[in-house]
């Protein structure tokens, strides 16, 4: 079977579905939309899709063999994704309010930061697997990875970056401190909540 029409179709459209679903990088999107307006989130954005894209190269090209050969690999990386998501999440709850100059209330995560969650991202790593695993055909395996890898980081950063733009619009809204304050500590809740998956696998 090789990459055709249909069968790269099929794939942008779970690329799109799963890129713009809610999960732990929209939840900080939306949050560093509010808090930092959209322009200032660009780098987040950014270190997303590229820090995506490098995970799934990595994936099609034998780290997924690697943890089922030494699953201990997989405990520890999930487990250090637990201990980061839980930094973030203290970091969006304790974000400052809305403002023209926000500069010194704390700063958004930016691009290397972003990048390296995507290691330590439990629906990065679905997504990641799910694209190796069901649309990357034998047939010419390393150039599909290469093909598949890029195109799900062109689709990826429009689609994330919805919700950093539907967050600069909220942030209009939120000019309320004791509004901001309920939903940061709101989307930090989510982050939390985006554990329980996470910590229920099995080694």
């Amino acid at each position: 079977m090789s990459l055709s029409f249909d069968l790269m179709l099929a794939f942008a459209l779970f690329a799109f579905v799963t890129s713009v679903t809610p999960g732990p990088n929209n939840a900080m999107l939306l949050a560093s939309g509010v808090n930092f307006g959209f322009q200032r989130t660009i780098p987040h954005i950014l270190g997303i899709s590229s820090g995506f894209l490098v995970l799934v190269l990595a994936v099609g090209l034998g780290l997924g063999a690697a943890f089922t050969a030494y699953p201990v690999l997989y405990t520890i990386l999930r487990y250090a994704g637990a201990a980061y998501l839980l930094y973030l999440a203290w970091n969006i709850a304790r974000s400052g309010p809305a403002s023209e100059d926000n500069e010194g209330k704390g700063k958004p995560l930016g691009f290397w930061g972003a990048a390296a969650f995507q290691w330590v991202n439990p629906k990065a790593w679905v997504m990641a697997i799910g694209a190796i695993s069901t649309y990357t055909p034998l047939q010419g395996y390393t150039m599909n990875v290469v093909i598949i890898a890029t195109v799900f980081a062109l689709i990826n950063a429009p689609s994330v970056g919805v919700w950093a733009g539907f967050g600069s619009v909220l942030r209009n809204v939120l000019r309320n401190p004791r509004w901001l304050r309920v939903f940061n500590f709101g989307m930090a809740a989510l982050l939390v909540i985006s554990l329980y998956p996470l910590l229920q696998q099995t080694s």
